[in-house]
């Protein structure tokens, strides 16, 4: 049962965009970070976040960005393995200030790349990244709220129930 800890953390947090919420106040950024600071098998840590949106996507309905969108999670949980030796405020915090920020940039060029609706210039691209600035705000706020509740909540679960720790997590 303790194997399949992790992996509930990541499929609710991915489940939570089906709840009501301000726009870009998602857990993607948290559960990309947790699944690689926490998973021993990369593969896995790469596999069930991308499931867990998918999962999530069945129910919300696909998008034409939905590409930059997993891509930057692949991206955000590849950069969860550098906290692999151990999460601090400190690391913790500039991974999911980095992710944020790696998302805002990534999935806002696929917005200007794959649509319509801004010019192939270097000044649509400028336009395309102003129009998503109010957004970036409640990505950030999210980003820190979810990784804080996961991580956090995570440590003193270890800490309080160590029968918890399930072998799949990073040693």
């Amino acid at each position: 049962m303790n194997k399949l800890f992790i992996p509930a953390i990541i499929i609710f947090a991915a489940l939570t965009r089906l709840m009501p919420h301000p726009p870009n106040f998602t857990p993607i950024i948290a559960m990309g970070l947790f699944g690689g600071a926490y998973l021993k098998d990369k593969r896995l840590a790469l596999l069930l976040p991308l499931s867990a949106m998918l999962l999530a996507d069945l129910f919300l309905g696909f998008h034409g960005t939905m590409l930059w969108v997993y891509g930057s999670l692949i991206i955000i949980t590849s950069m969860g393995f550098l906290l692999k030796n151990g999460v601090t405020l400190k690391n913790g915090a500039i991974a999911t200030l980095g992710g944020s920020l790696l998302f805002f940039l990534v999935t806002n060029f696929g917005v200007w790349a794959s649509g319509s609706f801004y010019p192939k210039t270097v000044e649509g691209l400028m336009s395309c990244y102003a129009a998503g600035i109010p957004f970036f705000g409640n990505t950030l706020a999210g980003s820190v709220f979810y990784s804080s509740l996961m991580f956090f909540g995570y440590e003193q679960i270890k800490k309080y129930f160590p029968i918890a720790i399930p072998a799949t997590i990073q040693k």
